[in-house]
């Protein structure tokens, strides 16, 4: 812990000491440089900004945003970017001390919280108290898409000059959006309601199961950086055996150890419990997996969920 700190407090020096003095350089193309830290958004940024932004994504596939820190290569990223966009509401919760001091400086940032209503916000429940906000928004695709809006305004009032062009990008991708959306409708009609029950290494499809009526239940809570109970693991191998569950789901960016431990806390009970697939949560993943862009990954998951629970 005491490293993590000292890290950190060099990274602040490093920000406070140079940000400010780069950002005249990365406008010399006549591309506004956008620095997003999530797989999600930076895709999507680069959808709306097309040919006139240059997108750095600071999270590649597979990356878990709950407890990845920022490198000395992410901070000068930062110090060069126009624009600054992360998801927010703690999921990268190493990077909440580096944005305040960021914002201080003067720097143009925002996060996909300011797009939604608290009301539109879901809480993580655990023995039926809410303990935080839940910041898996990406399953939610009308929240999607208020965000994709919010990236549009965000370009357009750096860079007036293509407003119309960052606009008409958002229009093309809420129709693609609203494809989307009867696409998962259509795909998860083939499962019988009763047999909606999706289980997972952690609690990252909440939204998702709001959206299209499925009951989710994540071994590990909403943040990777907690450990599953005994306790946990054994109320959700009663689950299975109760409701006859087919298949928990793997996570590319989740250690799959909690998993493990309730397919043998399964078959300890006499049942048994298959792994339905490896599912895209935190992060996408890549072209070669069908999962290198928001929409094919959206649907690479729903396709893996509906197969892996028919019985």
């Amino acid at each position: 812990m005491k490293k993590f700190f000292v890290k950190l407090f060099l990274v602040l020096a490093t920000v406070v000491n140079v940000f400010g003095g780069l950002t005249v350089q990365a406008q010399e193309d006549g591309k506004l440089n956008v620095v997003i830290t999530t797989t999600h958004l930076a895709d999507m940024a680069q959808d709306i900004g097309g040919e006139h932004v240059n997108v750095t994504g600071l999270m590649g596939p597979g990356v878990d945003p709950h407890g990845y820190e920022p490198t000395p290569s992410d901070i000068d990223a930062l110090n060069n970017a126009d624009l600054i966009g992360y998801n927010g509401l703690h999921l990268e919760a190493m990077f909440t001390d580096v944005f305040e001091s960021m914002e201080k400086s003067g720097a143009n940032i925002f996060s996909l919280d300011e797009a939604i209503t608290e009301d539109q916000i879901l809480d993580y429940k655990y023995e039926g108290k809410d303990l935080e906000d839940d910041p898996h928004i990406w399953f939610d695709i009308q929240i999607w898409d208020q965000a994709a809006k919010l990236v549009a305004d965000e370009f357009a009032a750096l860079d007036p000059d293509n407003a119309d062009y960052y606009q008409a990008n958002y229009e093309d991708y809420s129709k693609r959006l609203e494809e989307l959306d009867q696409y998962v409708k259509d795909k998860v009609a083939e499962l019988p309601e009763e047999d909606r029950i999706l289980i997972t290494a952690h609690d990252a499809f909440s939204y998702f199961g709001e959206k299209y009526d499925f009951r989710v239940e994540g071994i590990q809570g909403i943040n990777t950086q907690t450990e599953a109970g005994t306790g946990d693991i054994s109320i959700t191998a009663d689950l299975v055996i109760e409701e006859e569950v087919p298949a928990v789901f793997i996570e590319s960016s989740v250690s799959d150890r909690n998993v493990q431990a309730l397919i043998e806390a399964v078959e300890a009970r006499g049942g048994s419990l298959g792994i339905g697939g490896e599912l895209f949560s935190d992060a996408m993943g890549t072209d070669e997996e069908n999962a290198g862009n928001y929409f094919d990954c959206y649907k690479t998951n729903v396709d893996t969920i509906v197969e892996g629970l028919k019985k």
